[in-house]
């Protein structure tokens, strides 16, 4: 009977001794998905240096270079996934846990991860398949480092592990290579069903949780894929979706950046603190605050509102930017064509620097949450089909012909209300009068005309808040330069964007009526005006240069100069456009005074082909000016150029 007793102990003494190696207080997550859990980003001080032997690494590869070997317990610290890896949210969701969880507890993470895989490189019945038809051949060595198939070694490692501990969660981040895959749900299932069944977990204990991906505000790469990761929960009753709302990302609209797997990563712990039944507490972030640095030479923008201490420009043209957003979790700053993510003073402040900006007016656009908003520190503009900030970057003297100057009379810009019988409302438009016009011995003088149009999204305001044709006229008048005339601007229907009702053959072909039946007769009734053809002319930049030539070259009866700056006129065939007119250079030469295009050097100017137009004009004997605007691209400096060279031939005959 001794020997019975004494035999059965020593059969269960290793059983024994196996359920107590097993630690139920060490939690074991598993981690799998593509390059957002692989991590893109470099870690940084804080993410290398490790939080401790409560937060554990199994390693799913060797690591010599750092000492660690594959299946065996390391504290973990980044990178988790490969040696040249990066920053991922496994790292910060990690050290969420060791904060949020009470000290007996240890957290422990295996790491499985391949930038680009889809979802079948870790579905047990596609993953051969996969590997030998479908991986692209830059996959091909980050399969063989996981033996070409990375589910078998995140199974076979957490097998392993769970001698060790227990299995309470499984985290991914996969997605984007399966963007528009509508089975991808059901394929997740299915690689969540197979870890449930090989490993023995109960699927009400071990939810699985999954990332959403870059948003960008809403410009990210894969933006399409965040729907089919916000439905998994439909297929996939113990999946959580962990937001993504607001975490930075690199410039490549893929990628987080390092703050991005932080905030990503805390967010997971969070999840998990809070399933578990715990109060959810964040760890010690790195600092990020960086005071901007403004050199003595900087000088507050010109278009600043006055009490405001930015944005300012320094010596260079970089701009420096400022907003009080205590609550916001990123801003980003948008202009000239870049966007640049402010930084937080640590006192809910954000701030940026830019690089050296072109000279000229810019309209630029600040970004919370994914909305675009003004500045409130700058004076608004109408422009981009919207109201919006802007910032003008000063050239040398060489701009005083835009600048009012002292000793120099100044006219007036008068804003007016007309009403359209054409279109049966009232409509505005801006009215600029010589400095003369208001005095008296001037009482009984009659002035010529421009009608000068803005471009496509701008408005009435735009030459004279944006190109201060006020100033311009004010200072060539005052040097002889130009007679003394009078300048109407009108929003020209050409506000709004396309897609409004309006087609590229008929956008802003509605004002023609309104100028020609409606404005003009306004204009000529209660100013005093010369109203004959002689007396005037119509000028505009880009969309107003295309109504420009529609409505003078078909209303020559009604005009006798023209101008265009940066005209948006394409595709010109000049043997037949309005009726081949050009074909009639002789005739077309007497009826118009002076023909003037001009445009930019750079960007959107270079490509459209004004100056090939102007000499295809000249070709064909039609006295069509031309003149460049160097260094300069689709923008207001060129247009201030166009006016100051175009107002001297006019009305001079």
């Amino acid at each position: 009977m001794l020997k019975k007793v004494l035999l059965a102990a020593l059969l269960a003494l290793p059983f024994a001794k196996m359920t107590a190696a097993v630690d139920p207080y060490f939690y074991i997550f598993l981690c799998f998905g593509q390059s957002n859990m692989e991590g893109a980003a470099r870690p940084e001080a804080a993410d290398i240096a490790s939080p401790g032997p409560r937060f554990l690494l199994m390693p799913a590869v060797d690591d010599p270079q750092r000492g660690r070997k594959m299946g065996e317990w390391c504290e973990a610290s980044a990178p988790l996934c490969r040696p040249n890896t990066g920053l991922t949210p496994a790292d910060w969701f990690g050290r969420t846990l060791v904060a949020s969880l009470p000290e007996n507890i240890k957290i422990g993470v295996i790491h499985v991860a391949i930038g680009g895989i889809k979802i079948e490189g870790f579905m047990p019945s596609e993953i051969a398949n996969y590997v030998k038809t479908e991986a692209p051949g830059w996959m091909k060595g980050m399969l063989e480092a996981y033996d070409n198939n990375p589910y078998k070694r995140l199974v076979d490692l957490a097998k392993k592990a769970q001698k060790d501990g227990v299995i309470k969660g499984i985290l991914m981040h996969q997605g984007e290579s399966n963007t528009g895959d509508p089975d991808w749900a059901k394929k997740v299932q299915k690689v969540y069903d197979a870890l449930c069944g090989d490993l023995k977990l109960k699927p009400e204990e071990v939810p699985l949780y999954a990332g959403q991906i870059v948003q960008a505000n809403g410009q990210g790469v894969c933006i399409g894929c965040k729907k089919q990761i916000d439905e998994l929960p439909q297929t996939l009753h113990t999946a959580q979706v962990i937001s993504s709302d607001d975490c930075t990302n690199a410039p490549d609209r893929l990628h987080f950046d390092a703050a991005g797997y932080r905030e990503l990563g805390c967010r997971y712990g969070e999840a998990v603190a809070r399933n578990l039944g715990f109060e959810p507490k964040r760890p010690k972030m790195p600092t990020t605050v960086k005071k901007m640095v403004v050199p003595a030479d900087a000088f507050i923008a010109s278009t600043t509102v006055p009490g405001n201490q930015y944005p300012k420009l320094d010596s260079q043209h970089r701009g420096y930017f400022y907003i009080k957003a205590p609550e916001a979790k990123g801003v980003v700053l948008d202009i000239c064509d870049k966007k640049y993510n402010m930084q937080s003073d640590g006192e809910g402040g954000w701030t940026a620097v830019t690089d050296p900006l072109v000279e000229g007016f810019h309209y630029y656009f600040m970004n919370i949450g994914g909305v675009d908003f003004i500045d409130p520190a700058t004076e608004t503009f109408f422009g981009c089909n919207r109201e919006a900030g802007g910032i003008e970057v000063p050239e040398g003297s060489e701009g005083d012909y835009y600048r009012p100057q002292q000793g120099v009379p100044h006219g007036q810009v008068r804003s007016i209300y007309y009403f359209s019988n054409e279109q049966q409302t009232w409509r505005h438009a801006m009215v600029y009068t010589p400095a003369e016009y208001e005095l008296k011995k001037f009482q009984k003088k009659r002035y010529p005309v421009l009608y000068l149009q803005h471009g496509m999204g701008e408005d009435e305001t735009g030459w004279s808040k944006q190109g201060h044709m006020q100033h311009i006229m004010d200072n060539a008048i005052a040097k002889g330069e130009a007679v003394p005339m009078i300048v109407v601007m009108e929003s020209g229907d050409i506000k709004a964007p396309f897609g409004q009702g309006q087609t590229m053959q008929t956008y802003g072909n509605s004002f023609y009526p309104v100028l020609l039946n409606d404005l003009i007769p306004y204009i000529d009734a209660n100013f005093r005006t010369k109203s004959d053809r002689e007396n005037r002319a119509m000028a505009g930049l880009s969309w107003g240069g295309h109504q420009t030539f529609d409505v003078v070259l078909t209303n020559l009866d009604k005009f006798s100069y023209l101008g265009t700056f940066s005209g948006a006129i394409f595709n010109l065939d000049v043997k037949t456009a309005y009726d081949g007119i050009f074909t009639k250079a002789d005739e077309l030469n007497k009826q118009i005074h002076y023909f003037f295009m001009m445009s930019g050097t750079e960007g959107m100017d270079k490509m459209f082909g004004t100056e090939k137009l102007v000499k295809s004009l000249n070709e064909m004997g039609v006295n069509a000016h031309y003149y460049e605007s160097t260094g300069t691209a689709h923008e207001w400096l060129t247009w201030r150029r166009g006016l100051k060279q175009f107002i001297p031939h006019l009305f001079k005959k």
